[in-house]
């Protein structure tokens, strides 16, 4: 029997059937009843809710991490006080907090460790009765919460994560991706590589020893290649990492004129220094497929002129869309001095799917917010409409493909990139049958 018919059969029963229900533990809301499970009904008791938020403060994606609890940190402030892009989505508009509810919260230091990832995930269900978790910059981190957050039977907001592993074979009914995985970033960039940069080049990789790299290593191989594009060789280093001579030095004596970093972080901008001092970026073009939030201040606008890349999403697409207009606004208003990084707009859009989705389904009970996720209702937010499929729970968005400005180009200290286009969510999305996703069950 499906949910939706369980919910009907026992709604439909009338009033004294819901005096049965309460007296064996099943919680009534807005005139439907559901059985306990995970934290609900015990973490939606008095006037609030908590969310537990991992983000790596420290560890090689620090500065990405950072930039993920101001994105939190705002987006929870709006959701209580009604105001923002959060007062605009139609479903929230007018209300304070998420069903009448204010949202508390923790920040944990998640270190980019899957195994402290895990510890603080797991005490924030157990503990804090978390109604949603979020949070995560390294895949390995977001998979390892992720089977956490099946297991708990907990909604988890992923934060970052690129790896095809995340929506693919390692995919979670409570987990939810918004992030572009290694497919869309290649798909959406190979045919603009090939335009700018031709379709003889010969290629050759540094990848970071785990799920991620490999995801987007074997992406971009696949769509460069059908352009035609040779791959030289893969050279892979251990996650994480600080010195890169051994691997530069593989690179470096190779014959190919494309150098493709796949290193991400502070291990993105370790090794693209070391591989200038071992003079690579002077005879190959280098190509940096998901730039991290912090790379280009940690590299120079001399490094990344002409640098071809995707981010997430960037802050002149306020110019574009009207909700990433005020999103700016709002963010340099609470944080002055400082412009937010495609890190921020995952955790704000997380909150905001997961709080339109929890007040359309008029409950916090995981499998009905859940379905209501599924049923992939557009909701407008900072990249235009987007939504959740319901095959994989991947995010129906579009790519923003970049390239980096010389320094005479640049207007600001931020302005690091022209979008040279955003790639429609029809052009780049893997078919579902290609991602090797086996959904397990609600209960």
């Amino acid at each position: 029997m499906s949910l939706n018919r369980e919910r009907f059969l026992k709604t439909s029963a009338g009033a004294a059937a819901g005096v049965a229900a309460g007296a064996s533990g099943m919680h009534i809301a807005f005139g439907a009843d559901y059985s306990p499970i995970g934290t609900f009904p015990s973490g939606t008791q008095g006037d609030s809710v908590f969310l537990g938020l991992m983000c790596p403060l420290t560890g090689s994606y620090s500065a990405d991490g950072e930039d993920l609890r101001r994105g939190y940190l705002l987006a929870i402030e709006q959701l209580n006080n009604g105001t923002g892009v959060m007062g605009k989505i139609p479903s929230l508009a007018g209300k304070k907090g998420v069903l009448g509810k204010k949202i508390a919260y923790k920040v944990a230091d998640s270190e980019t460790n899957p195994n402290t990832a895990v510890q603080h995930a797991t005490e924030f269900i157990t503990q804090n009765k978390a109604i949603m978790i979020s949070g995560g910059v390294a895949s390995s981190e977001v998979i390892a919460m992720a089977k956490v957050a099946q297991q708990q039977k907990v909604i988890f907001m992923t934060g970052a994560s690129g790896s095809n592993d995340t929506t693919g074979k390692d995919c979670q009914r409570y987990s939810f991706r918004s992030q572009c995985d290694a497919y869309m970033v290649a798909k959406a960039m190979a045919p603009i590589l090939g335009k700018a940069l031709g379709t003889k080049r010969r290629a050759i990789y540094l990848t970071p020893d785990y799920s991620y790299g490999h995801s987007l290593t074997g992406s971009m191989r696949e769509f460069t290649e059908k352009l035609g594009w040779t791959t030289v060789a893969d050279v892979v280093a251990p996650f994480p990492s600080t010195d890169y001579s051994s691997y530069l030095t593989n690179i470096a004596n190779s014959n190919a004129d494309t150098f493709i970093n796949i290193e991400f972080g502070n291990d993105g901008v370790a090794s693209t220094k070391q591989a200038a001092q071992f003079g690579i970026l002077k005879k190959m073009k280098l190509v940096v497929p998901n730039v991290s939030t912090y790379f280009p201040d940690g590299v120079g606008p001399d490094i990344m002129n002409g640098v071809y890349g995707t981010q997430e999403w960037y802050y002149s697409l306020a110019g574009t869309y009207p909700l990433s207009k005020l999103f700016l606004a709002d963010f340099q208003k609470k944080y002055p001095g400082i412009i937010p990084r495609w890190t921020a707009h995952i955790a704000y859009a997380q909150l905001a799917i997961w709080a339109d989705a929890v007040t359309r389904a008029k409950t916090f009970h995981p499998p009905t917010v859940i379905e209501t996720l599924e049923a992939g209702k557009p909701i407008d937010l900072m990249l235009g409409n987007v939504h959740y499929r319901a095959g994989d729970h991947q995010l129906v968005r579009p790519v923003p493909v970049v390239v980096g400005k010389s320094r005479y180009q640049m207007q600001n200290k931020d302005d690091w990139f022209k979008v040279v286009d955003v790639v429609g969510a029809n052009d780049v999305m893997q078919p579902l049958a290609g991602t090797s996703c086996k959904m397990p069950s609600l209960t």
